[in-house]
């Protein structure tokens, strides 16, 4: 730990800022490719960071990573850091690769349910060296969002959220939606937290607060199968995704309003699946909106099979939600019971 604020006043808050790769911390080589460097020099080339009225000290939990290489144990040992440490901090910032934000993310408002402080996940489309870079406007609200407090003293966010180019979005509400502009993530079925402008505004009926005492639960089995439905899939195909490999829960990424055709091998195949004990899920290809069954005949079919609908929940929250109940050793009829509740604030449908 490394204490990198310098203007603390007495009784500040304290709050952990986590690095863990991605492209906010990354320099340009000769050759053209990123490469990370130093979280020491990270935080020089954003002096503005130590003018916060907080206490600031640092964490690295490996080595700086590409997030496309975050794996689900990254995301335990994240989980098993900050709940070590949560008595110690006010709030929580973590730096981290745009790719898979928002599947760490999701994850750890399972993991740490209920865990009653803000934890902040940003990062940034262009290296923090490069002129034009979001990098700066992204930490520094990021550490101010962290810092938020209502009247009581109370952490103004309670939740773990995405905050990158004016917006801070509920972390299982969002996904990433380009690789080129700098609006990189959206919550297309659930408005922004806050907007920040000349000043922040945070929209407080728009916040999750703790449903129930807080659980740490850094567990995790990634046996979960996403089944892309596309025209032309064979049965071949399905039955070796689906059935030859050891999944317990398959999520059905289906068309609308959570459609799929008319295979006559497909109840076939769920049922199989079904007596194998594994759960499947109805999950739409469409970001904006949602699974309503049945409001087409295409959806009654899966229904009356027994597939679960995800309702309006991001691929990002239906796959990490369905590991995280998986390691808790969930399955079948508990699994599903489970999956349907709103846990985190994931769900609306």
């Amino acid at each position: 730990m490394r204490v990198v604020s310098s203007g603390c006043k007495a009784g500040c808050m304290k709050l952990l800022l986590i690095y863990t790769g991605g492209t906010i911390g990354m320099v340009q080589s000769e050759e053209g490719d990123l490469h990370p460097f130093d979280f020491d020099q990270l935080l020089k080339l954003v002096p503005e960071v130590a003018r916060l009225d907080a206490q600031i000290e640092t964490w690295q939990p490996w080595e700086p990573m590409d997030s496309s290489d975050m794996q689900p144990e990254h995301w335990a040992l994240l989980a098993k850091g900050m709940d070590a440490r949560r008595k110690d901090y006010d709030g929580f910032v973590v730096l981290h690769g745009t790719d898979t934000m928002a599947y760490t993310a999701s994850a750890l408002s399972f993991m740490l349910l209920n865990f009653g402080k803000p934890i902040v996940f940003t990062g940034s489309q262009l290296p923090v060296g490069v002129l034009r870079s979001d990098a700066r406007e992204n930490l520094i609200t990021a550490l101010e969002l962290a810092m938020a407090r209502d009247a009581a003293g109370a952490p103004t966010l309670q939740e773990v959220a995405i905050y990158f180019e004016y917006q801070l979005l509920r972390a299982n509400r969002a996904y990433k939606r380009s690789s080129q502009n700098f609006n990189a993530f959206e919550s297309p079925n659930y408005p922004p937290l806050a907007e920040a402008g000349v000043s922040l505004h945070i929209k407080q009926d728009t916040l999750w607060r703790p449903t129930g005492t807080y659980q740490v639960h850094p567990v995790w089995k990634a046996s979960v199968g996403v089944l892309i439905l596309v025209p032309g899939l064979s049965q071949k195909m399905a039955e070796a995704i689906c059935l030859n490999t050891g999944c317990d829960v398959v999520v059905l990424h289906t068309f609308g309003s959570g459609n799929a055709p008319n295979w006559e091998w497909l109840p076939e195949l769920i049922d199989a699946g079904q007596q194998r004990g594994i759960s499947f899920l109805n999950a739409s290809q469409c970001r904006l909106g949602g699974v309503r069954q049945p409001a087409y005949a295409a959806s009654r079919m899966l229904r009356h099979a027994g597939v679960l609908s995800a309702g309006d929940m991001t691929l990002e929250a239906v796959v990490t939600k369905s590991m995280w109940l998986l390691g808790q050793g969930k399955v079948g009829k508990a699994f599903e019971t489970a999956f349907a509740q709103n846990l985190a604030g994931e769900r609306s449908l």
